[in-house]
């Protein structure tokens, strides 16, 4: 009996290991990378590099790349045992607190450096745009572009201490005024937002 119930535990592992695989290649974030960080976060003990290697048939190269790569995110942290050599690794088990690294990870990374890149052009062409009403309009659009990430980012920035779990009710409660908002302009306006 003890048998089968670890064999059913082993393979709901693997199948999240490959759901949130697929999940992350979905967000654009590397599949081994995510596949590794699930396996941690689903094994309630500290992880070796070669288990690691051997659970998801992956090279040392790739399993110690992607390793170092969720430690600088802080998605899993170093484990160190009195006597042992090896590294062992556990992933962050908040789940609250992983979604609030991911968000904050992906803004400094991704979005933070596109909208610098795209303010520095905006102020370039506007310097520079000639006086058409085809290139004021492109400026407009590009205007309201960087608009829209400035305001992402401080969305972000202003939302992110409060994704923990202690804020679940201001969270839900968030959400059900947003939701109501949308519910009260479909029917003003009659239109699908």
């Amino acid at each position: 009996m003890e048998n089968t119930q670890r064999e059913t535990y082993r393979k709901a592992v693997d199948q999240f290991v490959l759901l949130w695989g697929e999940m992350a290649s979905a967000w654009g974030i590397n599949k081994t990378m995510a596949q590794i960080h699930a396996l941690l976060y689903a094994e309630s003990r500290p992880l070796d590099t070669d288990t690691i290697m051997g659970e998801l048939n992956i090279s040392r190269g790739n399993a110690n790349m992607n390793l170092r790569n969720l430690v600088q995110w802080q998605l899993i942290h170093k484990v160190h045992f009195k006597g042992e050599r090896k590294d062992y690794y556990t992933a962050e088990k908040d789940v609250w607190a992983m979604v609030h690294t991911l968000i904050r990870e992906r803004q400094q990374r991704e979005i933070a450096p596109i909208r610098e890149n795209l303010t520095q052009f905006y102020e370039q062409y506007e310097r520079e745009a000639p006086d058409t009403p085809e290139a004021r309009e492109f400026q407009d659009r590009i205007g309201d572009f960087v608009e829209f990430l400035e305001m992402f980012e401080r969305f972000t920035n202003a939302m992110l201490p409060y994704i923990n779990k202690k804020n679940l009710e201001f969270l839900k409660k968030m959400v059900k005024m947003a939701e109501a908002h949308q519910t009260i302009k479909k029917k003003v306006t009659g239109k699908k937002s």
